[in-house]
């Protein structure tokens, strides 16, 4: 599939991979701007303005926003996270010029002080609702126990404080540093030809203004600490640990995806079979997150109150043991085979393959095709997977303990 890519005069970076077989488009905006972007007076800013975008602009109003989307069955959304805001829409070839009017339309949102307020409400709500989910707290209590003061520890929601205390003129300030041309990038993926896409971005987009905003990514070591938060009224015991883990820069991404699916894959993993199989526990997983500069490894385990400290020593079993023997041939094997599987099915669809473009581009400035990721992960080896267990160890690790009993010790 040919790749194409320019950069606009006002800096915008555009990219593309056109695929004549596919029978749709996907075009979406990559903006730095996460959490990790924030100060503590605007904690939760980023993920604010997301809101905010879909509010309405100086040409369409919230119900026109939607209504425009929607009258070409266009599929819309936005997310937000501690590295990146992505802004998103999939749908007919014929119908993309009228989807990206309105997608670049509310990268330039009007901000008004009366959808602010109003948002603001929305927003504290929804922080209220994850403090109401045990895992929810448990994760956010483990980012900022493992992280400190790093700005990876940062919450995306931020808190009912800060939100309630921010104004919209420092939305405004956040706005027009980080979401400048030069920090944001343009993809599509899918059915298109490339200079109309061009003059797609350049109508739309070149008249952008706003000049470099730098990230200072700085690696990010845990703290592995222990911290058990009472709340008497959950059923069961809500456990999450972090490791540091390979940055996103670094080639031994892959063998991380590759570790966290041999130990923690939901099924037929070793996490699996010493812990939900038995009846031991009903959640038990592990998941690699790259970041800007650090990456992390996170375990997930949620079980009996009673039966917590002896799940915590069977998980510390199980990646001691990893971490002394490595893994066996036939467990890498089925992990490759699992992670080429999704990757595959995930690139089908131009929106599966717009994520990867945009991420790739924005942080490594390289297209990696389907069959170069493929081929990446083929490459790991067994003694691979052993190295980076002894660069970045699983145990000890940072563990937050959420639920009716405090009575916990993490294994030496």
């Amino acid at each position: 599939m040919p790749f194409h890519q320019t950069t606009l005069p006002n800096g915008l970076q555009v990219i593309a991979e056109l695929n004549d077989r596919a029978h749709s488009v996907a075009a979406g905006f990559f903006v730095k701007a996460g959490s990790r972007d924030e100060s503590s007076e605007v904690a939760g800013v980023s993920h604010f303005l997301e809101h905010m975008t879909f509010k309405g602009t100086d040409r369409r109003n919230a119900l026109a926003v939607n209504r425009d989307f929607d009258r070409v069955g266009a599929k819309h959304n936005a997310q937000t996270s501690e590295e990146d805001t992505f802004y998103h829409v999939t749908c007919l070839p014929e119908y993309l010029p009228t989807s990206f009017d309105v997608l670049s339309d509310i990268l330039r949102p009007s901000l008004r002080d009366e959808d602010f307020e109003t948002e603001k409400q929305v927003i504290v709500e929804e922080i209220r609702m994850y403090l109401d989910n045990p895992m929810s707290v448990a994760y956010e209590a483990a980012k900022t126990a493992h992280y400190g003061g790093h700005p990876l520890g940062n919450s995306i929601l931020g808190t009912v404080e800060s939100i309630t205390a921010m104004t919209a003129p420092q939305m405004r300030e956040y706005f027009d540093r980080r979401y400048s041309p030069a920090n944001i990038v343009l993809a599509f993926a899918g059915k298109g030809v490339w200079q109309p896409l061009v003059e797609l971005a350049e109508k739309h987009c070149g008249a952008w203004k706003g000049g470099p905003a730098p990230r200072q990514a700085v690696p990010a070591h845990g703290s592995r600490a222990f911290r058990a938060i009472l709340r008497a009224e959950d059923q069961q015991q809500t456990v999450v640990g972090v490791a540091d883990g390979p940055p996103l820069e670094s080639a031994d991404r892959y063998a991380a995806h590759l570790l966290a699916t041999i130990l923690g894959d939901h099924t037929g993993s070793r996490l699996y079979w010493a812990l939900i199989d038995p009846g031991h526990a009903d959640g038990a997983e592990l998941s690699y997150q790259d970041y800007n500069q650090s990456g992390a490894f996170f375990t997930f385990l949620s079980c009996e109150p009673d039966s917590t400290r002896e799940n915590l020593e069977r998980v510390a079993d199980v990646y001691r043991g990893l971490m002394s023997e490595g893994p066996t041939e036939e467990e890498l094997v089925q992990a490759k085979n699992k992670v080429l599987a999704r990757s595959v099915l995930r690139s089908e669809r131009p929106m599966g393959r717009l994520a990867s473009l945009g991420f790739h581009w924005m942080y490594h400035r390289a297209y990696i095709s389907v069959e170069q990721e493929l081929e990446a992960f083929g490459r790991v080896t067994s003694d691979d997977i052993r190295r980076l267990l002894a660069d970045w160890p699983l145990w000890p690790m940072t563990i937050v303990s959420v639920g009716p009993t405090t009575e916990i010790h993490p294994p030496a």
